[in-house]
Order: structure tokens, then C-alpha cells, then sequence
């Protein structure tokens, strides 16, 4: 299905993407963050949180050594109430997923993940890599939502195709 190389690709690029938000919006104030923009998420900083918080639970998933977010999908649009408190979180946690994908191997990558989803209420059992997919489809689904609150509110939003992203940060 995929490879680790896969994986580093789409760390990168969602590490460029990220960056690329930060920098289109840090002159948005706080109220035009928060506003309810009509997404599923409501707003351009509750759709950020949400990104935030699921990546930081999928890498609990996929590697022990990241700690599982707090609370649930509801609350996830809270975890930071400032974009520079966001992009703080955001920097860290990209770099880990970052030097995870560095790490993965091929051999774990074809193996089968487990986990309790609080989603479904029971537990699930899916092919690692089909998950890792998902992560990072995930990101990118929730990216294009703030995207286009970007573009509805009359700002620049940065350029989002895989086929752009600089050879080297």
C-alpha cells in the first residue's frame, strides 16, 4: 500500500503546510480566528485544534512513546486557545512525527494497528499503514476546510498542492 518513504513525504508536507498557516495567519485577530465560519469544526482555529489534537492521538496509536491528548472530538476544537500557542504545539508536534516517519520501517509499517476507539466505543483492528493514510489524509481534508474559511474571510490562504512543496525546507 504505501512505504516509509510515503510517510516522510507526508510529514514534510504537512510540517510546509502548517508552517505556511502559521505565517498566513498571524495577523488575523483573535475574534476573526475564532469566528464560526459555518465548518464542521466551526472556525479557522477550533478546525487547526482539531487537526492538532487527532494527529497527537493517531501518533499515540501508532508509537507509545507519544502521550494521548486530552479529551475527546467535542473538546478537540479547544486544546489551544491562541494561534501562537497552536503553532507552538503544532511546531513540536511535527517535528516528532517528523522523526517517526524517519524511524519507520517497512516491516512495521505492513503490520496490523489496535486501539479503542472512543469514536466507535469498542475496539478496532486496521492495517497500520492504511491508518497512517488516513492521518494523513485526515490533515489535509481539515486543511482544505481552513482553507476555504481563509478565502471566504478575504485572506491569502497559501498554496496547498503536494506538487509545490519546496525540494528542501
Amino acid at each position: 500500500m504505501i512505504d516509509p518513504d510515503y510517510c516522510r513525504v507526508m510529514a514534510r508536507y504537512n510540517a510546509w503546510q502548517n508552517r505556511q498557516l502559521t505565517e498566513a495567519l498571524k495577523t488575523v485577530p483573535l475574534a476573526g480566528l475564532k469566528a464560526d465560519r459555518g465548518a464542521f469544526f466551526g472556525s479557522i482555529l477550533g478546525t487547526l485544534n482539531h487537526v492538532l489534537w487527532a494527529d497527537a492521538l493517531w501518533m499515540s496509536r501508532f508509537d507509545p512513546a507519544f502521550d494521548k491528548p486530552v479529551g475527546g472530538i467535542k473538546d478537540s476544537v479547544n486544546l489551544c486557545p491562541t494561534l501562537g500557542m497552536w503553532d507552538a504545539e503544532r511546531f513540536a508536534l511535527d517535528g516528532r512525527i517528523s522523526a517517526w516517519a524517519d524511524g519507520l520501517s517497512a516491516i512495521r509499517l505492513a503490520g496490523d494497528l489496535s486501539w479503542y476507539s472512543g469514536a466507535k466505543g469498542r475496539e478496532q483492528s486496521k492495517p497500520l499503514a492504511l491508518c497512517v493514510v488516513h492521518m494523513f489524509n485526515h490533515q489535509t481534508h481539515h486543511r482544505g476546510q481552513v482553507h476555504a474559511m481563509m478565502t471566504q474571510a478575504g485572506l491569502n490562504a497559501p498554496v496547498s498542492d503536494l506538487a509545490f512543496m519546496p525540494d528542501k525546507d
